[in-house]
């Protein structure tokens, strides 16, 4: 079996692999259909492709190396009345395997999240209970299933204890990164990935503790060649069960690895979402769980300053970004273009006046995805052009601007509201002032502002992006 006996090998191989450099992408206009998003785009403009929903949380999982700072409560929505549930606001009060508790201090976290807190104890607690949750990525809910799964293994018995199911591959990889830390001192606790390109020869026992791997891989090894004894599996686990759902086969791969689990096997179920589809598919694989979700933090304008600049024409946009960012203070900022070829003529103006520019639309690859987005966060560029790709669930502390290049709309050629509110709670996250400015480039984009303005009830202030000192005022505050 190739790549998998060395554990810590394996995960940098793959890692370099999904993590490479792609400072040589060069994105080439493509399509071939007019879309009359701005009065002043030209023939061969195209709509961006949607991605799919793995790629998206794959994305918000890379971007959010560090918790989030929620101050939402959580709801228990259900539970065993014989088994009320508790919360904790250290890790000590749970009685870790002290080097487990070695291993989530070495990965920075000091204090259970929010999701955490409430979650842990019940996971942990004796006997077993069951549990559905959910909460946004960012939260904490993947160390908390692998915290609680890593508990459950005994060292001393060398065959597969665990399953944690992901919908892809990529996922399936960034679940083993967050285990391969947590596990960092507990050297008799081995992993094996059950993924694509991992192959085992026919009569070999699976002896590692924990499998982390997708749903068909897991079935073909546990069911069809019996690689390992799925009744001894003592922790089953499935992880981003809304992308799960909206992956082809993926649902029904999952729910026959479950029927073939032992009746005593604790089930754990997380989820980004929660709508009655997610509760459907839940409540075929957990049997009488508790049910307990993190309230999302709503979107809000009340910390987002919001201005338009008017504009005849593409190059006064780009002459008025250029001024705006040449005198406002920047921590990051994230511009917002309705097509692929604006978004890379944009990029190149940019990167000619010498500024640091990231590009992201939706033709790149995952892997080159995520090391776009990686160099974003870690401050290697400074502008982040993006099309909607990246509108929604993306958070980076330091991004202070956000930039409509083009207003976003929908498909009958209305102000797309959803989205606007979207794209700028990139900026004024947690508490913090951020800035929006719209570009406005004739009296179509100037009515889909004035929609944007009624259906908020707020007014969106107009700057002149040629008067220094009036721009300049949007640093006093």
């Amino acid at each position: 079996m190739a790549g998998v006996g060395d554990w810590a090998k394996y995960t940098d191989e793959q890692e370099k692999s999904l993590y490479k450099k792609v400072e040589d992408i060069k994105l080439s206009p493509s399509g071939s259909e007019k879309v009359n998003v701005s009065e002043n785009e030209g023939p061969g403009d195209t709509e961006e492709p949607e991605i799919s929903a793995a790629e998206l949380s794959l994305m918000k999982k890379i971007l959010r190396s560090k918790l989030i700072k929620s101050t939402n409560d959580v709801e228990v929505q259900r539970n065993d009345p014989n088994s009320p549930l508790y919360s904790v606001k250290s890790f000590e009060e749970l009685n870790l395997n002290p080097n487990l508790l070695k291993g989530v201090y070495a990965m920075g976290f000091n204090s259970p999240s929010k999701i955490q807190e409430t979650a842990l104890p019940t996971l942990l607690a004796d006997p077993p209970q069951n549990m559905i949750a959910q909460s946004q990525s960012g939260t904490g809910k993947t160390a908390a299933f692998v915290l609680a799964s890593l508990s459950r293994v005994d060292p001393s018995n060398s065959f597969p204890q665990v399953i944690i199911l992901s919908p892809t591959y990529e996922l399936a990889l960034q679940t083993g990164s967050v285990a391969k830390q947590m596990a960092k001192y507990c050297e008799d606790i081995k992993f094996r990935f059950a993924v694509r390109g991992e192959e085992i020869s026919r009569g070999e026992t699976i002896t590692e503790q924990v499998i982390i791997g997708t749903p068909g891989k897991v079935m073909d090894w546990a069911l069809r060649y019996k690689f390992f004894d799925i009744r001894k599996i003592r922790v089953f686990v499935l992880d981003e069960a809304d992308v799960m759902i909206a992956t082809q086969g993926h649902h029904d791969q999952s729910i026959r690895v479950h029927k073939q689990l032992s009746k005593d096997c604790q089930m754990m179920l997380f989820s980004a979402t929660y709508d009655q589809e997610v509760m459907d598919f839940a409540e075929i694989i957990v049997s009488n769980p508790v049910v307990i979700r993190l309230r999302k933090e709503e979107e809000s304008l009340d910390n987002i300053k919001q201005f338009y600049v008017v504009c005849k024409n593409m190059d006064e946009k780009f002459a008025a970004l250029s001024n705006i960012y040449g005198v406002i203070s920047i921590g990051q900022a994230i511009v917002f273009c309705h097509t692929r070829k604006t978004a890379s003529w944009l990029s190149e103006k940019l990167t000619k006046e010498g500024h640091a520019v990231a590009l992201l639309s939706g033709d790149l690859q995952v892997d080159q995805r995520l090391a776009v987005l990686n160099r974003f966060r870690d401050g290697k560029e400074k502008v982040l052009i993006t099309t909607n790709v990246c509108a929604r669930g993306i958070d980076i502390d330091q991004v202070t601007v956000v930039v409509n290049f083009d207003l976003p709309i929908d498909q009958a050629g209305r102000a797309d509201c959803e989205t606007y509110l979207h794209r700028i709670g990139r900026t004024g996250r947690f508490g913090k002032v951020g800035l929006a400015i719209n570009m406005v480039d004739g009296p179509r984009t100037l009515a889909l502002l004035k929609q944007i303005e009624d259906h908020f009830g707020r007014n969106i202030l107009k700057l002149d992006a040629e008067d220094v000192d009036e721009i300049e005022k949007l640093n006093q505050d």
